[in-house]
């Protein structure tokens, strides 16, 4: 079975929607460093629940990465308890691949969140991507892939993008604050710096399209041409 990507930075798979990267949190993280950023929970949600809503899954997955902070936050339990609430309605089952940033998230068990380290589903092994797991095909997180693109006035923006090929597919990060790594530039995940990536599609959403870059490789190469 093929994953179908989703224009809302999602993946569909059998009667599965995967995300990957929400990182709840993020806005207190960064004021605890000097940065104010308003507060995206209910945007995030609201997003969320229009994509669940729309395809009807029985299941959610978030392939890590659901909060932000490697430390407990002030207001992390009540943000976490919160979003279980408004999504938890909408399938049958929520899973929790856990991240490397989802420390201190075995309770959410209680909210009846079910929580692993990698999961196998339609002969694709789900795990977020920070470290490498046995396995002949993955989809996974983490690297909250993007490129850079210039527009008609010269102005260069970074959108996100799905990497997919044969064998591993890399969504992006859900998040709207995760402007993500230019892949052009630098890898990040072990999985990709193990993986032939010249063969990877770019796909960019959208609106509710995708624009088709072709392989990275050949990106890669008509950029550098510029």
């Amino acid at each position: 079975m093929r994953p179908e990507p989703l224009p809302d930075k999602a993946l569909k798979l059998g009667d599965a929607v995967i995300v990957a990267d929400i990182h709840l949190g993020y806005e207190v993280s960064m004021a605890r460093e000097g940065f104010y950023l308003p507060r995206i929970f209910h945007e995030v949600v609201r997003r969320l629940r229009s994509l669940l809503e729309r395809e009807r899954p029985k299941r959610l997955i978030i392939n890590g990465d659901l909060k932000h902070s490697f430390i407990p936050e002030w207001r992390e339990r009540e943000e976490l308890e919160a979003f279980v609430g408004e999504v938890a309605p909408l399938v049958d089952e929520l899973i929790l691949v856990k991240g490397n940033h989802d420390v201190g998230t075995l309770w959410l068990r209680e909210l009846g969140v079910e929580i692993l380290d990698e999961l196998e589903l339609h002969g694709w092994m789900l795990a977020h991507g920070h470290k490498l797991v046995e396995g002949e095909r993955f989809i996974i997180g983490h690297e909250h892939p993007s490129i850079r693109l210039r527009d008609e006035v010269g102005a260069i923006v970074k959108v996100p993008a799905f990497l997919l090929g044969e064998d591993l597919v890399v969504l992006p990060a859900f998040s709207p604050w995760a402007y993500g790594n230019d892949v052009l530039r630098e890898i990040l995940s072990p999985f990709l710096r193990a993986h032939d990536v010249s063969t990877l599609r770019v796909l960019v959403p959208l609106g509710d399209e995708f624009l088709d870059f072709g392989t990275l490789g050949k990106l890669v190469e008509i950029l550098g041409r510029m």
